[in-house]
Formats: structure tokens, sequence, C-alpha cells
């Protein structure tokens, strides 16, 4: 049974497989929902409510997804608009090859939102975590799995809820050709993981108060729940495969499944106790995968899920220093060669480092920051015309800047209010 179970969740893995010529990138991005003179949290329900902007939405052509009466998502060409726990919108871009389709799409979801909320006296924020409302005035979505999570959660890490409805994302999803190549990408992503944490840390405000360390999302997310997030250590070794994550999936509980469109809890049982390799339909094995969310996560792709939310066009950078790293061979192989030796323990050691020191902690004698201006560079040799649109991160960094440190300049000079400013997004 455990061996066939093995097989079914390694097959789905290898059935996503691409050819050189096929490679794409996914995005997903969240946002928070504020108000523009306050950047209070706008909550789901209310005549001015987040709900209210998506049936606005509606009538611009957008098709709606429902829970009961409660209108939960949107979807439109190549956009999907969800929200996450506490409101957070997060916009998915379709799978695509060339960063400027990615570019182009993201604008547009803009120009249909961003009216929207203008005339409301509302913005979308990029930042990783809520600018100024606490978690505990956030209401939870109305949406079932979000309540059996959050019930769950009450028993896990003293942040998991700071998880579910304070923190913005920004995800970046890359295909695979074969084992091999899933097997190197998988482990310089992780190897790498304290690096993205880094360069792309977005959160100088928690909980209404500057934050007293770096990276909170790091921090959150060590807090959460062991069964289902950080590092995958078995990436780290050489007997790492497509059966070495799918007995990750096995060994852990999934909260609740999803079978013929119903919701059951599943309390402590595991993955691989629910699993029937035979009669399991695949939507419902596709839920069971996204039930655990470590820094690098496997579907039919991986999902690098590490980096804060991020303003525009910085985020549209970070697309770009993925794929230059990710779809050249050559610069891939580089990269694996300069992690290959990086054990487990040294990149938690690091992930811990870089909540005192941020992008000045060392990952082998270099400091986070300089390992983030060397990527930039390999992935610039690789991108042709499309390396312009790394040049706000190369700016950034090379003005030994992050995201959190140009935060907490304009904070302490002019207030929280005007110091996230940069973090709106506009038009």
């Amino acid at each position: 049974m455990y061996s066939r179970q093995i097989k079914r969740i390694t097959d789905y893995i290898k059935s996503g497989e691409k050819n050189e010529r096929d490679l794409k990138l996914g995005v997903e991005i969240e946002h928070f929902v504020v108000y523009k003179d306050t950047l209070k949290s706008v909550s789901y329900y209310g005549e001015d409510g987040v709900e209210s902007s998506l049936r606005l939405l509606l009538e611009k052509g957008w098709n709606g997804k429902y829970e009961g009466n409660y209108l939960l998502g949107l979807e439109k060409d190549d956009l999907n608009i969800t929200l996450e726990p506490g409101s957070q919108l997060e916009v998915s871009i379709l799978a695509k090859a060339g960063i400027n389709d990615i570019d182009r799409s993201y604008l547009n979801f803009l120009d249909n939102v961003l009216p929207i909320l203008e005339n409301k006296n509302q913005t979308l924020v990029a930042l990783g975590y809520h600018p100024q409302t606490r978690i505990n005035e956030i209401k939870l979505l109305p949406k079932k799995r979000y309540d059996l999570m959050f019930n769950y959660f009450k028993s896990k890490g003293s942040h998991a809820h700071n998880m579910m409805k304070g923190t913005g994302a920004f995800q970046v999803a890359i295909d695979y050709l074969n084992q091999e190549d899933y097997i190197k990408k998988f482990r310089v992503i992780n190897a790498l993981s304290p690096v993205f944490y880094g360069i792309f840390e977005n959160a100088y405000i928690f909980e209404g108060e500057p934050c007293k360390i770096h990276n909170i999302r790091s921090f959150i997310w060590s807090n959460c729940d062991d069964d289902r997030a950080g590092t995958v250590k078995e990436s780290f070794s050489d007997e790492y495969s497509y059966e070495k994550y799918a007995e990750y999936i096995l060994e852990r509980p999934p909260i609740f499944t999803v079978r013929e469109g119903r919701i059951i809890p599943t309390e402590d049982k595991l993955v691989k106790d629910i699993l029937d390799p035979d009669t399991t339909e695949k939507e419902e094995l596709e839920h069971l995968l996204t039930m655990f969310f470590p820094d690098a996560r496997t579907k039919r792709y991986i999902e690098i899920r590490m980096m804060d939310a991020v303003p525009y066009p910085l985020n549209i950078s970070a697309v770009a220093l993925i794929k230059g790293i990710f779809y050249n061979e050559k610069n891939l192989d580089v990269v694996y060669d300069f992690i290959k030796d990086i054990s487990y323990e040294e990149t938690q050691k690091v992930k811990n480092d870089i909540l005192i020191s941020g992008v000045n902690t060392l990952i082998k004698d270099k400091t986070i920051l300089e390992v983030g201006r060397w990527l930039v560079e390999l992935s610039k040799s690789s991108l042709g015309e499309e390396k312009k649109y790394l040049m706000p991160l190369e700016d950034m960094l090379n003005k030994g800047l992050n995201p959190y440190l140009i935060t907490k300049e304009a904070v302490v000079k002019e207030g929280v209010i005007q110091g996230l400013s940069w973090a709106m997004l506009k038009r």
C-alpha cells in the first residue's frame, strides 16, 4: 500500500516534467487592501469592504467564485484573484515564458483593481506584514477551510495566526525538465532560502510597531507548524528524489481533505492514512499537496515561497532573477557548485542568524547582500533584452539596501504612513 501511495504521488510530480522549449514561470502576488490615509485594514465585510470591490469587478467582465453567498474570488483571461484568510488580495498570473508578458498581465490587474479602490479612498500595499492593523483586529474570511485551519493552529506554533492573517507573500513557480533537473533546482532553492528571505525582506513594521528582528516572515514560519512549514530536510541528501518528497507528504497531517466537493476534517490522520492510491481523485491529491507550506514546495512545478510581497517593479525583478538562474543550465550549475556542500544544519543556522543580522548575515563567508549581487550578475548574463527587468533589484542591492532598510529609513525620517507610501501600488 505505502509503495503504491509513493508511486501515485511521484507519478503526479513526474507528470509536470517539461521540454526545455516549454519552460514557464508562474507568479502569485499578495497585497493588503488598506485605507489610504491610515493604512488600516479594509475588512472583507461591509458596504466598503473587500467583497464589495470584488462585486464591482464582476461588472468589468470578471467571473466570480463563491462559497455560499460569499464572493471569494474572481477570474478573467490569464488572471485569478483569491483572498487569503485576513482578506489579503492575491493575484495569480497564468504561467508564461516571457517576463514582459508577466509584467503586462500584472499591470492589467492593477488597472482593473486600483480605480475601484481609489473611489473608496483605499489602495493596495505590497508588504511582508500588515502595516497597521493588529492580528486580533482582523476578521477571518468566511471560508470553511480557513475556519478549520484557524482552529487547528490554536494548538500549534505561537505565530500560526499571524501567518494566516498578517503576512503578505510573493511566490514564483518554476518548471523542471526531469528528476535530475528537479533535484538540482530544489536543492539550490532550499540552500539559498536565507538569501531569498534576506534580499526581499519587506516587513519593518510588525503589529503596529517597528520590528525588533529582521525577517519576521522567517520567524513566523518557524513558529507556525513544524509539520507543514520550514525547509524540506530531505532535499539536502544525495538520495533525494521524487519519492523522498512523496514520503515527506505522506508522513504529515493535512488538517482536512476535499472529496467530491466536500471538506472533510482529518484531525490527526496522516496523508498515508487518507490517500488511496487507486481511488483518490486527482483533485483530492492536488489538495493534499497544497496543505503543506515549506519554503520550496513541489506540485507539478516548484514553488519558491520565502519572499515577502514587494512593490512593483521590484516584484518583476524577482521573476527575472529566478529565470536567469534556474532556466540557464550553465548558471544553475555554477550556483549548484556554490551550494552543494551546504548542509541542512548550516542553512537552519543562517536562517536563525538573519533574524539578527539581516542582509549582513554570512553564508559561506559571503554576506547575503554579496550573494544577492552575485546572483543578479549571473542572471543578467543569460537574460538578453529581459535583463532590463533586473535593474530595480540591482540598483537596490548596489546601494546596500533591501526593502526592509528602505522602509526603515523612510519611517524614521517621515513617520509610518509616509514612510510606507513607497509600498502603495500606483498606476
